[in-house]
């Protein structure tokens, strides 16, 4: 009997619990497939802001992700010790560091990409296409509520 099942149905029926569930499932299967080439999923997430932003600075690194300045530090140690990323001295501000993703953590981004989209077709496989495209629409509209008042321009009419 899985952990749904066992549930009351009162539960069950929440899009609360569901989302729970959902999500508890997709960060099982990305962190499965993530450590298949030994990474973990915040490390992931920062290759990925580095790859957006960088080089950029530990400190902007930890506000765009919300990571503790002193997670932030061991994350950078760790992908820096694994050779993926640079920390040197920033060109605009010398008291800074800024990161910069190295050839390798490029390669690995690429893998760990791949790693996370196949993940995430196994999370939505049970959906069509066209399900899956609905379903993220709606997971934005969920998190980012204002901003989708925002760009329909349904706002206080």
């Amino acid at each position: 009997m899985s952990e749904t099942t066992r549930a009351p149905a009162r539960i069950r029926s929440l899009p609360s619990w569901l989302l729970g569930r959902a999500a508890a499932r997709g960060h099982r299967l990305v962190a499965e497939a993530l450590a298949q080439v030994g990474m973990r999923m915040m490390h992931h997430a920062v290759l990925s802001a580095v790859a957006e932003v960088g080089p950029v600075s530990q400190a902007e690194l930890g506000r765009r992700l919300s990571i503790d300045p002193k997670d932030m530090v061991a994350i950078l140690n760790d992908l820096q010790n694994d050779g993926l990323v640079t920390r040197a001295p920033d060109a605009k501000d010398r008291r800074k560091n800024a990161v910069a993703l190295s050839p390798s953590g490029k390669r690995r981004l690429i893998q760990t990409e791949r790693l996370g989209r196949e993940a995430n077709d196994e999370l939505t496989a049970a959906l069509t296409p066209a399900e899956r495209t609905q379903l993220m629409g709606l997971l934005v509209r969920i998190v980012q509520p204002e901003e989708t008042c925002a760009e329909t321009g349904s706002g206080s009419e």
